[in-house]
């Protein structure tokens, strides 16, 4: 019974493994970002503070949306559609596509906005 067990734990532990790395090379393809370097740049960039992110130590902010479930949501920021290319736009400079957005630029380069974005997709 226990290595039975055992062998069901191993094996959902490994679909969840293969799943996990899908997401990660689906992400990068997607994104041209590198989701394992976006936790320091969210970090660095402050990004915790406002949200809350899966992932990230620390980043536990509750002023803004958390930042969960991202690929599967239908607009960036309410506004513009859901694309790689729109989510790495409102990242570098949110109010270049909603001027009254809270959300102020960082300072984040579109290279580093592109990190973020690859690991937000895969969250």
């Amino acid at each position: 019974m226990a290595a039975a067990l055992l062998f069901a734990a191993c094996i959902v532990f490994g679909i969840t493994a293969l799943q996990r790395s899908e997401q990660r090379q689906v992400a990068h393809a997607i994104t041209g970002g590198d989701p394992s370097r976006a936790p320091e740049l969210m970090i660095r960039y402050g990004c915790g503070g406002c949200h809350a992110i899966p992932g990230v130590p620390g980043a536990t902010g509750r002023v803004a949306a958390p930042l969960t479930g991202l690929r599967e949501r239908v607009y960036v920021g309410g506004v513009v559609r859901n694309s790689a290319d729109n989510l790495v736009a409102w990242i570098v400079d949110p109010r270049s596509l909603s001027p009254r957005s809270a959300m102020p630029r960082t300072g984040i380069t579109e290279a580093e906005a592109r990190d973020v974005a690859a690991f937000l997709y895969t969250r």
